[in-house]
């Protein structure tokens, strides 16, 4: 079973996400080149909406895991004594993190890790109650490697035990996956699959040329005090997210992807239900205070069923022209698409809802965005 997710945002002059030269992303597609947010951009903007409206365990994403969040906590905490507990944390980062090689040092004196690694809240609170607990021993270091002999093949039974659930790596590991090289830390299959969003039209952008006065030397400096550029560029974007639901319910729960239909999805159905919201209503950008690059999309359309997800971005090979209203024109190209591939195919999804400001022929009928999206999670889960 799968839920789609398919939107269409307008934005005005903005830099929504910007490579290593400080330029607006592009990609070519079709027969032009496009602006485009990279799907990295884009989860990390949703991530930090999802974790101010969630009451669910989080996580962080860091080098610093051990140096900041783990050795103060249980020195501060736990009153463990500095030297004990460096020595544990340092031995317990070894255990944890390996390099994709095993032949460099996988932390560095200060602890700090070579890459950053996905931790969840649940699996630092289990982690300093362990390591406080070694301290206690009259051999601290060899209890700590008794233990984590015994962890090793059981990491996620113990978290499990310890009261943290399944949630382990935190709502952003449910959604997003985890990679690790660890023997120890749980690799977590990505349950959201998210496409790069590109504009539907060639790339319209410019440099915006700008100047700064100095304000206390104005007799002085008749011009310019300072003089740069950016790259400002305006767009229709088509994104694109596929949820990959009995993964979704597994991270959640533990169970086998097979077994989702028994397992309970309040929390699950409660996550999706603010990621559509999110997906629809958070905008990524930079160059905040100079080009306040916020809007919500005029299009959502969500497709649930048990075929294999597709997006619908052929829809967008021969670019839009950049006249008239866009948007509109990008609906209608998207529909067109939509059912020339049901002509082929035959449907493609079980059961299609969506939201929009503009015009929308034919079924389904337009709803508000939460009655869209409540009708579409009922046919997920069987309602």
């Amino acid at each position: 079973m799968f839920l789609q997710i398919h939107s269409l945002c307008s934005y005005h002059a903005t830099l929504l996400n910007r490579d290593d030269a400080g330029l607006a992303k592009r990609i070519p597609f079709g027969n032009a080149t496009r602006l485009r947010v990279s799907s990295q951009c884009l989860k990390r903007h949703w991530r930090e909406t999802l974790a101010g409206v969630l009451d669910l365990p989080g996580a962080v994403r860091t080098r610093h895991f051990f140096s900041r969040e783990i050795l103060p906590r249980l020195t501060d905490e736990r009153g463990v004594p500095m030297e004990t507990a460096e020595e544990l944390v340092r031995q317990l980062a070894r255990a944890i993190i390996k390099t994709s090689d095993g032949t460099k040092e996988p932390i560095d004196e200060s602890l700090q890790m070579k890459q950053p690694v996905l931790f969840g809240r649940p699996e630092a609170d289990y982690l300093v109650a362990l390591l406080a607990e070694c301290a206690s021993q009259e051999n601290a270091t060899a209890a700590l490697s008794d233990r984590l002999k015994t962890d090793k093949a059981n990491f996620k039974t113990m978290l499990r035990e310890a009261g943290h659930g399944d949630l382990y790596t935190g709502v952003e590991g449910a959604l997003f996956g985890r990679f690790v090289t660890s023997d120890i830390l749980a690799r977590t299959d990505a349950s959201v699959h998210v496409a790069h969003a590109f504009s539907v039209h060639a790339q319209d952008n410019e440099v915006d040329y700008f100047t700064v006065v100095d304000d206390l030397n104005r007799e002085e400096e008749t011009g310019a005090a300072h003089a740069n550029d950016m790259d400002l560029g305006s767009g229709v974007y088509y994104g694109y997210v596929a949820v990959d639901i009995p993964q979704l319910i597994s991270n959640f729960t533990g169970c086998e992807r097979t077994a989702w239909r028994a397992q309970p999805s309040g929390e699950a159905r409660s996550v999706l239900s603010e990621l559509v919201r999110v997906i629809a209503t958070t905008s990524p950008g930079a160059k905040l205070g100079a080009t306040a690059p916020y809007a919500y999309a005029d299009f959502v359309l969500l497709e649930a069923g048990r075929q294999q997800p597709r997006s619908l971005a052929n829809a967008y090979l021969q670019a839009v022209p950049p006249r008239g209203d866009v948007v509109q024109t990008a609906i209608d190209r998207l529909r067109d698409h939509l059912d020339g591939q049901e002509r082929m195919y035959g449907a493609t999804a079980e059961l299609r809802t969506l939201a929009t400001t503009a015009n929308w022929s034919g079924e389904p009928r337009p709803e508000p965005l939460a009655s869209a999206t409540e009708t579409a999670l009922a046919h997920v889960f069987g309602e």
